[in-house]
């Protein structure tokens, strides 16, 4: 897999406020400033998940409306990306702002009151799109562990960020053996293969952009070409990416990934963990010495005295 580079699109006139952005994005983000909104679109037809488009949402306005015909056209046909509005407030934009809600515009970002780079900055890490964890909260079953979704919601913003497999034992602050013996006894498929998972939920989303192409999705999501997608899909699904962009790719893929959990929870459920330790519903029991902090000794207790007799 190709690492993914966070990007932020900027479509705004003001030239203040672009430099504010530049010095935000320094050292975080590749910054691309594009000039029209074809320009945008063009660039979204291959840009990552985690890419966040800030814009002037009148720009290219023709006055008789107060906002861009071209930002809803563009929400449109990507759904799935995350758009900001860099505009001032002034009193009585109170039914623009609601319109862009409406549109899908994820956020406004004030473009007088967010008057520094580390303002800027601050706005963009909080609206860095998640888009696999929002359309996960609510699918993942009601009976997995707390441990196993928290390493599941780790995985999909792992790889909505371009992380690689090593990246999610890093996130969670685990040695990678240690992540292994997680997912077996919280009855989740094992790092590798739940990154893989991942990865195709988030290809399936972005499939079902009316604006993207197969090759497009691909590179977003870090497969070296359409044919490697390919391959993938039909690897865990048997269907080509075409199928699946007819009938719902994000319906059909959630739903195999949603039989494939069932299967590796039933697995933990009937089969004992390596130390013998489960709690008879899938071995989520901690040994004691992986619950206590590192420096605090721990030993068995002693067993009880015989009772002296007579």
């Amino acid at each position: 897999m190709i690492r993914v580079i966070p990007r932020v699109l900027l479509l705004h006139p003001d030239q203040a406020f672009r430099e504010r952005v530049r010095r935000a994005c320094a050292g975080r983000y590749e910054l691309c400033e594009v000039g029209d909104w074809q320009s945008l679109r063009n660039h979204l037809r291959s840009a990552p998940p985690s890419t966040i488009v800030l814009v002037d949402p009148r720009a290219g306005a023709d006055g008789r409306a107060p906002l861009a015909v071209e930002l809803r056209v563009l929400l449109r046909e990507f759904p799935s990306a995350t758009v900001l509005a860099g505009c001032a407030i002034r009193p009585g934009c109170l039914e623009d702002v609601r319109t862009l809600g409406e549109w899908g515009v994820s956020r406004i970002v004030c473009v007088d009151e967010e008057d520094t780079p580390l303002a800027v900055a601050r706005t963009l890490l909080a609206a860095q799109g998640r888009p696999l964890r929002s359309l996960l909260h609510e699918s993942l079953p009601a009976s997995m562990s707390g441990r196993g979704r928290a390493i599941v919601m780790s995985a999909a913003d792992v790889v909505a960020a371009g992380g690689l497999g090593r990246d999610l034992a890093r996130s969670l602050h685990v040695a990678p053996r240690t992540l292994q013996r997680w997912c077996r006894r919280a009855g989740i498929p094992v790092p590798r293969e739940l990154l893989a998972w991942m990865r195709l939920l988030l290809a399936a989303e972005l499939l079902d952009d009316p604006g993207r192409s197969v090759l497009g999705v691909a590179l977003a999501c870090g497969y070296s070409s359409d044919a490697a997608l390919r391959n993938a899909f039909r690897a865990y699904l048997s269907l080509s990416p075409a199928q699946l962009k007819r009938e719902g790719a994000f319906r059909l893929v959630s739903a195999r990934f949603l039989e494939a959990l069932g299967d590796a929870q039933e697995g933990a459920r009937s089969v004992r963990s390596p130390d013998g330790l489960t709690d008879g519903r899938g071995a989520d029991v901690i040994p004691i010495h992986e619950r206590m902090p590192r420096g605090v000794a721990t030993r068995r207790p002693a067993a009880p005295r015989a009772a002296a007799e007579g």
